[in-house]
């Protein structure tokens, strides 16, 4: 149950940066989202059809790689974050910020989020599957391996979205991937140690 909360907790806060802070300046997550975005523009594949396969494949991969409880947890923190973005978004129209205001606000909440699904056995999905796999596999930090696979990708929309706002993207992966790796592993008195 303790774990059910904390997984719930990390994934409202990965929801809530999302929609309430990155969302209304288009800021990009790097990722498979990224991918998709590059996959349409020179390859005039669907955004949608990139999306669902690709996560498909690595909740596979998951399974497969990081075990099944891993994976059933991380379809319940995305199932978590999706409602929390639908819902939020809805209310959320506009920025509340500047720009750089809300980037730095929102990549401490989504790394805080992401970092509490690292420390207890989940993930966000995506990307975050590769890292952790990565990771086991290397015994580098999982935000850091993160960090480079987003900037790659981040790279690569930088063609077809305006420069500012891949800077604003770099500021905001930089800043989460460190606090998902300081969440990960924090020493806190009644807090079990990471799972990954």
């Amino acid at each position: 149950m303790q774990r059910m909360m904390w997984l719930t907790f990390g994934a409202l806060l990965q929801g809530l940066a999302m929609a309430v802070f990155l969302f209304p300046h288009h800021i990009p997550s790097g990722g498979v989202a990224g991918i998709a975005i590059l996959n349409d523009y020179f390859f005039d594949v669907s955004l949608g059809l990139t999306l669902w396969t690709m996560n498909f494949g690595l909740l596979l991969l998951a399974i497969n790689k990081l075990g099944k409880q891993t994976a059933l947890w991380t379809i319940y923190c995305v199932a978590v974050t999706s409602i929390v973005v639908g819902w939020m978004s809805s209310h959320v129209t506009s920025p509340l910020n500047g720009t750089l205001i809300d980037v730095i606000y929102g990549a401490i909440i989504f790394g805080t989020g992401v970092g509490i699904l690292f420390r207890f056995g989940a993930s966000s999905g995506g990307m975050d599957i590769v890292a952790l796999i990565l990771a086991n596999w290397t015994g580098k930090k999982p935000g850091s391996i993160l960090f480079l696979i987003n900037s790659f990708i981040l790279l690569g929309t930088s063609l077809t979205l305006g420069l500012e706002i891949i800077i604003f993207a770099f500021i905001c992966q930089w800043i989460s991937t460190r606090l998902i790796d300081f969440v990960r592993t924090v020493s806190l008195k009644k807090t079990a140690k990471p799972f990954m």
